[in-house]
């Protein structure tokens, strides 16, 4: 299972990042449409979908934004999966349930976990109690119990502690941002090779 994990790399906004992220081998790339350091328009993310291979997951992070905003702005950028990273309700995803994009469903760890599947979401994803401040959530706690199915392990990631990570909690995937910049919001190519490289190597 380890070398089939899923590895989404999230808060991509240039040229080098993609570049790199492709390289390395990363199954998705995240754009941030919500509030966010990371924050990109829809004219960089169309430019930057060009050097993207078919192959390679791209989703649109968006948090607590209306659904007719949501959808223009993934037909418009041709983005292939909307990740909804608020407090968005079943409703949001059924709108957006229509087969044209994989959802996936971020929120916080709680007890008790919850389900993939519970808001009509195709991908879970646990995150720590604040997105995206590279704090990590206690995954090591005896009483956690994974999900199961297509979920993805974020929060706190970085290249030092992914392994320990994966071979705790067995995701499917993982997740990360803060986790491979140099400063807020400002990715680092050496990390994304350290990332991914650490994140493959877990047997």
């Amino acid at each position: 299972m380890p070398n089939d994990l899923f590895i989404k790399l999230c808060g991509l906004r240039t040229q080098d990042d993609v570049d790199t992220a492709v390289e390395v081998g990363a199954d998705a790339i995240g754009f941030m449409f919500a509030e966010s350091p990371r924050r990109v328009d829809a004219s960089t993310v169309i430019r930057l979908m060009e050097r993207i291979p078919p192959h390679v997951m791209t989703v649109g992070v968006f948090r607590d934004q209306p659904v007719d905003y949501v959808r223009s702005l993934a037909n418009i950028t041709g983005i292939r999966a909307i990740q909804l990273h608020g407090h968005e309700e079943r409703g949001h995803f059924a709108a957006l349930g229509d087969g044209e994009w994989t959802l996936i469903r971020a929120t916080s760890y709680r007890e008790p976990v919850p389900r993939n599947g519970q808001m009509g979401e195709d991908i879970l994803l646990l995150d720590a109690p604040t997105p995206g401040a590279g704090v990590p959530w206690d995954w090591t706690r005896r009483s956690f119990r994974p999900p199961g199915g297509r979920w993805l392990l974020a929060g706190g990631l970085t290249p030092d502690n992914v392994s320990h990570a994966v071979d705790i909690t067995r995701p499917w995937g993982v997740d990360v941002s803060s986790g491979i910049e140099s400063v807020r919001g400002v990715k680092d190519s050496a990390l994304i090779r350290a990332f991914v490289k650490a994140a493959r190597a877990v047997s």
